[in-house]
């Protein structure tokens, strides 16, 4: 399988992409939906085994802005190539994947692992896929993590999803629409300024529907409990908003804090 890909900044946050020994940065930009600089590149031969895929031959070409063709390059429809663009959201960097003509992923979480590999793949937290819409929901919104498991929803990963909706569709200005997730229903709006808000709905913080193996301490709940790592006693908090998250204010003694 041969891949194809576009690298879209989508915070103002730098990003880096590796292939091999190759490396690109891509510059700061303030926009959330439009990105300064544009890399394309093909692998001519990719094979997904189980024991692992190796690039056979590559080829590189680096485009600015002004150089690249009017014709979308997620219209290039050729079969034997995965087309996606890549976005991060704070850091939280994803592969988006157009699968609005079918409600099956076009690879397979253990092809995703491979994708994702941030040496030996593309390099990414995960794969989204925009699928079609779910029980009247304008798009259903799935992710494959880079462990290759799929969790219900993710915040970060539906900002990216929604500005990703809105390139394929062209759409411009604030508008908002819905997303069918694991979690339930998202309904992401988009800015005039192209920032993405989303309501993420109320946390989940009940241990076992988190879940953690921490024992709650407050009710049901794992709130500024004590985490032992490598000498250390950590307070964490763990909640869910559709991913597990251990949050960490500091160490018990106070000495090291976070934020």
């Amino acid at each position: 399988m041969a891949v194809a890909a576009t690298i879209s900044q989508s915070t103002s946050l730098s990003t880096r992409h590796s292939l091999g020994s190759t490396q690109t940065f891509l510059p700061s930009s303030s926009s959330t939906s439009r990105p300064t600089l544009q890399l394309n590149y093909s692998i001519s031969r990719l094979s997904f085994k189980a024991s692992g895929y190796r690039p056979l031959a590559a080829a590189m070409r680096i485009e600015t802005p002004e150089n690249i063709s009017r014709a979308s390059f997620l219209d290039r429809r050729q079969s034997d190539f995965l087309h996606f663009v890549k976005y991060h959201g704070l850091g939280n960097d994803f592969i988006l994947v157009d699968n609005r003509d079918s409600s099956e992923p076009r690879i397979t979480p253990d092809q995703a692992m491979k994708l994702c590999d941030r040496n030996f793949g593309v390099g990414a937290d995960g794969v989204i896929f925009a699928m079609p819409g779910t029980n009247g929901t304008d798009y259903t919104m799935r992710i494959f993590n880079s462990d290759g498991s799929e969790p219900e929803m993710c915040g970060n990963g539906v900002r990216c999803f929604a500005n990703f909706v809105a390139e394929l569709e062209n759409l411009h200005g604030q508008r908002s629409f819905t997303v069918h997730t694991g979690a339930g229903l998202i309904v992401p709006e988009i800015l005039e300024d192209g920032q993405v808000r989303v309501d993420m709905g109320e946390p989940i913080l009940e241990a076992s529907k988190v879940p953690t193996r921490l024992p709650a301490n407050e009710g049901e709940a794992v709130v500024k409990s004590e985490l032992d790592v490598d000498g250390l006693t950590w307070n964490v908090t763990c909640v869910s908003m559709g991913n597990p998250h251990c949050v960490i204010f500091g160490t018990r003694d106070g000495k090291v804090r976070v934020g």
